[in-house]
């Protein structure tokens, strides 16, 4: 026999999770159930992961409260689907929250967010400026998360994740610097603009130079009008930069140019409530060129469901699928 997809058996698994759990489910429906369980050595293992998943966002649920109300609130977990609602409302209650402890819990959203207890964090499309001790600032974009360590020798920051643009105050007798994934960001000017998405890192300056080094690897130095992107200990030859463009965020816009749809998609999500899943490699690859408002989230994907070969489906209010047509 030929064992059943992994994606095919997690749906069909999460569907029985859904269905045994109602109320109003039957001895027939757990007939049902474990014919499917035998039918395909896969089903045992997606049904196993399933109550798994089930079970941290169970432990999840706690967490995002204390640390994160607001993203708690937009989660609108409950421990039991409304009352006197009828099996029908029920079953697609326990739906939605199915489908998303699979993709937050799956992902570890409220666990592993990156810089949970950093010193400064932004929320979904917040944009927040912060006065540093030492006459600079530095503006955070949404989802973003900031620590900062000042002393009398340096000026030490952390970017954990998301986008932040810097303004520095010149003292050279303390350098100012910026750790972003492996590489640390030295100014040598004035402003310049950080973006983190993951291990990915994309520094671009709008004014004067910085100086961007990886661990065992000679400092490039990048100048006014340019960005370089590094990732993990590769770094990309350095690229000329639109000022306008890097810092659209921080009149709420995104500005693409023949970017990858997968790139599209990560800066998309940090501007809304859960995830956005490309589910084939060859559509994140597909180029696309735009300007998309941050707090029409919603408008953005509109627009890439009627521009390109792709069709886009909400899941929940939490998962939205994007696949090829």
């Amino acid at each position: 026999m030929t064992s059943e997809q992994p994606d095919t058996a997690m749906t069909a698994a999460r569907h029985w999770f859904v269905r045994l759990r109602d109320t109003d489910a039957t001895e027939a429906d757990r007939a049902a159930f474990a014919r499917w369980l035998a039918e395909d050595p896969a089903h045992p293992i997606a049904w196993q992961r399933t109550q798994r998943l089930w079970a941290r966002l169970d432990d999840l649920t706690p967490l995002l409260r204390r640390r994160l109300p607001d993203v708690a609130e937009d989660m609108r977990v409950e421990v039991l689907p409304p009352r006197r609602s009828t099996a029908r409302t029920r079953r697609a209650w326990m739906q939605g929250v199915a489908a998303a402890a699979l993709v937050l819990a799956g992902g570890g959203y409220a666990v592993m967010t990156p810089g949970l207890l950093a010193d400064y964090r932004t929320h979904t499309a917040e944009r927040r400026t912060v006065a540093l001790p030492d006459g600079s600032s530095v503006e955070l974009g949404s989802n973003t998360a900031l620590s900062l360590a000042f002393d009398a020798q340096t000026r030490r920051l952390v970017l954990h994740a998301g986008e932040a643009f810097f303004q520095v105050t010149a003292d050279a007798g303390r350098p100012f610097t910026v750790e972003a994934g492996q590489g640390v960001t030295r100014a040598l000017g004035t402003a310049f603009n950080i973006k983190r998405q993951a291990d990915v890192v994309i520094v671009s300056v709008i004014e004067h130079a910085v100086a961007v080094a990886l661990e065992g690897q000679p400092a490039v130095t990048v100048g006014q009008g340019q960005q370089v992107r590094y990732e993990g200990q590769r770094v990309d030859a350095i690229r000329r930069a639109v000022p306008a463009d890097v810092q659209a965020w921080r009149q709420d816009r995104l500005i693409f140019r023949e970017a990858p749809l997968r790139d599209v998609v990560a800066d998309l999500e940090r501007y809304r409530s859960g995830r956005i899943v490309i589910t084939d490699a060859r559509v994140g690859r597909i180029p696309v060129s735009g300007v998309f408002h941050t707090r029409q989230t919603d408008a953005a994907l509109a627009t890439i469901a009627d521009t390109l070969p792709v069709r886009v489906t909400r899941a929940t209010d939490l998962l939205v699928l994007i696949r090829p047509q």
